[in-house]
């Protein structure tokens, strides 16, 4: 089947990324003897140079709108707490969406809560093309690779995680949850992690809250669903883990209920839901 990003010519590589761009992934980690891949879709705010930041002011990519505030951090340290391989985004999601489904309209926001992205809009299909070859393809690329390796070293499929973080108040409504756990059919790991963050005093725990898994989920789809891996995506209220001490908590947090969690019967298995 014939799609967007097969219309880029093999130049378009070359004319996104230059020799002082890194690519569009990063491995963290990359020999993890965890039964594990962590991903973390949003994790950057980095435009290509030849973007020119998008055509944006500096403040825009201190927001939310352009990366996931404190995923970078929790990714690392949840990794290093498990011993776990994490696939990371290089790049900001103004540039592509890597959560999105390749040629939905949002994935390249020509606006985004409110602010409108120069350098996005009326693109042409070659342009679209181009981001999609140069960084949401080899990007999901990895997570497909890292998932093979750690499946044929163990015998059985890894669980897949993703870390994203959401902002405390949209469209003028306070967001009350500490932390939501996003998932769709697959109970396997979003149930008992759900059980375990509510055992902490205080914590607020979202059950497909901010966001539903049922909606929008196209990495853990893609990569566990669609083959029967447990999965799951939690989301982190952005102001709680803003600083290192805050995302190292939260990693914290996190490694205490995967460790249990993944040694669970049926985890490692390949259950279609």
């Amino acid at each position: 089947m014939n799609t967007i990003a097969d219309n880029c010519p093999e130049e378009c590589d070359a004319s996104l990324l230059g020799p002082d761009d890194p690519g569009p992934f990063e491995v963290y980690n990359p020999n993890g003897q965890a039964p594990l891949v962590i991903v973390s879709d949003h994790a950057s705010r980095r435009v290509p140079h030849v973007l020119n930041d998008l055509g944006l002011a500096a403040e825009h990519f201190d927001k939310h709108i352009a990366y996931d505030i404190g995923a970078d951090t929790i990714t690392r340290c949840l990794a290093d707490r498990l011993d776990a391989r994490a696939v990371m985004a290089t790049y900001s999601r103004l540039v592509i969406d890597l959560n999105r489904q390749p040629g939905d309209p949002e994935s390249i926001p020509e606006i985004s809560d409110t602010i409108a992205i120069p350098a996005n809009q009326g693109l042409s299909e070659q342009q679209i093309a181009c981001r999609i070859k140069t960084l949401h393809a080899p990007y999901h690329g990895a997570i497909n690779r890292e998932i093979a390796a750690v499946w044929h070293r163990d015998g059985k499929p890894p669980a897949l995680f993703s870390i994203h973080s959401f902002t405390p108040t949209m469209n003028g409504k306070d967001r009350i949850w500490d932390i939501g756990v996003l998932w769709n059919r697959d109970p396997r790991l979003p149930l008992p992690l759900i059980e375990h963050l509510r055992r902490w005093d205080g914590l607020h725990v979202g059950d497909n809250e901010p966001y539903s898994g049922r909606e929008l989920a196209y990495t853990i789809d893609t990569h566990g669903a669609a083959g029967g891996i447990a999965n799951c995506a939690v989301e982190i209220r952005q102001d709680h883990c803003a600083t290192p001490e805050e995302a190292s908590h939260w990693a914290d947090i996190l490694a205490d209920a995967l460790r249990h969690i993944l040694t669970q019967e049926g985890v490692h298995e390949v259950e279609n839901h």
